[in-house]
């Protein structure tokens, strides 16, 4: 279920007009993230690898200690949720210890891991005990067709559904991670199905996001996104699975729309929007670290505010200039700067960096005129 419908409008300020009780998400996403993603290492034994904007390459990797440096920042930050990705995170001979260690923390953390021969079992068996919260997979379609082309790996849809049968009998949670694009748009039903009977806690999809301007066929295009967003709510109503979007900010615009509509005339969109949560965006509430320390707004936004082997997590975050600017909706330009629920949306701001070069552009996925 969405955030926006987890949290109902107060109705008693919507009738006296008083003023809404401040989103305390707002103001945690100010000074710290909602959610911090560590891609723990670029290495990778497979053609494919997980998607991400074309970052830097990798020069040096974070040491065990430096790991461990970072964990203790996001646990005093209180940040909700580590994410740790790759690459293929079980490069890394200290995966176990570095997850352990963030379990006595207090740190919750979900890992995004590729179902490799290696991904037995016992490993999987071993990260639950060392306090892994949830472990995610990517699949990028219902059926072997779809989703094995996308990696151009024959029978890496089978694997993927053995490996997640795995992680049931152990009890580790399980995520599913789709990156939604004009290839697979028409499979969104079929995915919601398929999840269904894989017993998923969470299904994050990912609008894509072209690496150039050059790659941008794949792109959903506005309307195309509005129609995605109608299934993920009506889905969102009936599943038993968390439903989560990335590079759909404007998903937050479309679930305040329905609010109003299923409202019966007590709701209009001006009065909706003070009390709509604000949406989590790139800088704002989310910090995507690669394996040498950059600290970007996200992983599709190749720039960095800092490096947090040099700087701490909390600076970065907080005072960067980069990271500051993206906070700042005044910045916004076109019709993402005129729109009255740019605090609640913002726009993807990697998609309008990507098709136009300038950061502060209007999102061109977004279908709503202000």
């Amino acid at each position: 279920m969405s955030p926006l419908l987890e949290s109902p409008l107060c109705s008693s300020a919507v009738k006296t007009g008083a003023r809404p009780a401040a989103d305390p998400k707002t103001f945690a996403s100010r000074s710290r993230p909602l959610q911090v993603t560590w891609e723990m290492t670029q290495a990778c034994g497979w053609k494919a690898s997980p998607p991400r904007a074309r970052l830097p390459k990798e020069k040096t990797r974070f040491s065990t200690a430096e790991a461990f440096h970072l964990i203790e920042e996001v646990a005093s930050m209180q940040v909700p949720l580590l994410a740790l990705t790759g690459g293929d995170p079980l490069q890394r001979p200290d995966l176990l210890p570095i997850i352990d260690f963030a379990s006595k923390h207090s740190v919750r953390t979900s890992l995004t891991l590729l179902p490799t021969q290696r991904l037995d079992h016992d490993v999987i068996s071993d990260l639950k005990s060392c306090g892994l919260m949830r472990i995610a997979f990517w699949l990028h379609g219902s059926t072997p067709g779809l989703n094995d082309s996308h990696w151009k790996i024959p029978g890496l849809y089978r694997r993927t559904l053995e490996t997640i049968g795995i992680c049931h009998e152990v009890q580790l949670p399980v995520q599913i991670n789709t990156i939604v694009s004009r290839r697979n748009l028409h499979d969104i039903d079929s995915m919601i199905e398929l999840l269904t009977r894989l017993d998923a806690m969470l299904w994050n999809v990912f609008f894509y996001v072209p690496p150039s301007r050059e790659e941008a066929a794949e792109m959903p295009d506005a309307d195309q996104h509005e129609q995605i967003f109608a299934k993920l709510y009506a889905a969102s109503r009936v599943v038993n699975f968390q439903i989560k979007t990335t590079e759909g900010q404007h998903y937050q615009r479309y679930l305040m729309q329905q609010r109003v509509k299923e409202s019966h005339g007590r709701l209009t969109e001006t009065s909706a929007i003070p009390h709509a949560p604000r949406g989590v965006n790139e800088g704002k509430g989310v910090v995507f670290i690669n394996s040498s320390g950059e600290a970007y707004p996200s992983r599709f936004l190749p720039l960095s505010g800092g490096n947090v082997t040099s700087q701490s997590l909390g600076d970065v975050y907080r005072d960067s200039q980069l990271f500051a600017s993206l906070r700042d909706t005044s910045k916004l330009k076109g019709k993402c700067g005129r729109c009255p629920v740019r605090n609640v949306c913002g726009g993807s701001r990697a998609r309008a960096y990507v098709m136009t070069g300038d950061l502060f552009a209007a999102d061109p996925c977004c279908a709503f005129e202000p």
